[in-house]
């Protein structure tokens, strides 16, 4: 059987772990993976980022826990959006971007999986970067992005704004792909300056692993770590 990048990821996973569990596609199918594993008599619990992943995890049998139970984590394994060479990454475009971010910080690796159209050589290469914000402050917001040059929406669907998990909307900024952000760390300081913004999605040197597959298979064709990262593989 080919080597998938959710194969690939489940040699990270000791017995034993807590885990974050992503949200999305790439990450459905290795908490799917992960849970025939559970069944199989793996020992672990996971941390969902979203409502959907808990629900995703708990019909395939893996346990959950929250952060009040398990503040540190093993690892988390999820999904993105665009993933730079320094691996630096934008998140987001599943609407579940700051519960991922803070499941993120709180584990000791993170290992993320995309399809190789993902790759970009300068982060906002796909013209979009979601930011989550509290409604009330949506139109203070949308004002002050607009003093920085940069267009934005608020996410809807059926013509009304999309709510979070966290009982937020989502705001779309729009990049200029053929530019990308010059500076992501400065745009992330002057985003998060701005009253009401909960989080965004440029997630800058989190990453430990990014695992690149095909764009169908998902068949792994690359591995990239971040230097000096400490992610071990399980020796069961």
């Amino acid at each position: 059987m080919a080597n998938t990048i959710f194969r690939r990821a489940l040699d990270f996973v000791a017995d034993g772990m807590t885990l974050g569990l992503g949200s999305g596609r790439a990450a459905n199918k290795f908490t799917e993976l992960l849970g025939e594993r559970v069944r199989a008599g793996l020992r672990v619990r996971g941390v969902p980022t979203s409502q959907a992943t808990a629900e995703l995890a708990a019909r395939v049998g893996v346990p959950l826990v929250g952060l009040a139970d398990a503040p540190r984590l093993d690892l988390t394994v999820d999904g993105a959006d665009e993933v730079d060479p320094q691996l630096n990454l934008i998140k987001g475009y599943g609407r579940a971007l700051v519960r991922e971010k803070i499941v993120a910080a709180a584990s000791r690796n993170l290992v993320i999986l995309v399809g190789a159209e993902k790759l970009v050589a300068k982060l906002g290469a796909r013209g979009r970067l979601p930011i989550e914000v509290v409604p009330f402050a949506a139109p203070v917001v949308l004002d002050s992005i607009g003093k920085l040059g940069i267009g934005g929406e608020v996410h809807r669907v059926d013509d009304h704004p999309f709510v979070s998990d966290n009982g937020n909307w989502i705001i779309d900024l729009a990049i200029d792909g053929s530019r990308g952000i010059g500076d992501a760390r400065a745009l992330e300081a002057n985003l998060r300056g701005m009253p009401g913004v909960v989080g965004t999605g440029l997630f800058l040197g989190s990453a430990s692993a990014v695992l690149v597959g095909d764009e169908q298979s998902f068949d792994l064709l690359q591995e990239m770590r971040r230097p000096g990262c400490a992610l071990t593989e399980s020796l069961d």
